[in-house]
């Protein structure tokens, strides 16, 4: 069985650690802004943006077998 590769490890981490950063960069434009731009609004679409992308490459990856039905820490 092969071993998971570390590249999509690194890949999910650096995603979700982008979709944190898109939301605290949106919680900042609406402190400073108080609403009245669209930076709050753009930083959210990334946001989601970013998370469908996570969740679709997920899936895809998933159904082409490069991530194990099993799981990341499966018991050897």
């Amino acid at each position: 069985q092969p071993e998971f590769p570390m590249f999509i490890k690194i890949f999910v981490v650096l995603m979700l650690v982008a979709i944190f950063v898109s939301l605290f960069s949106a919680l900042v434009f609406l402190l400073r802004d108080k609403g009245q731009s669209t930076r709050t609004a753009q930083a959210l679409a990334w946001r989601i943006g970013l998370s469908l992308t996570l969740f679709i490459l997920l899936m895809v990856g998933f159904y082409f077998g490069i991530i194990p039905p099993e799981g990341v820490f499966a018991i050897r």
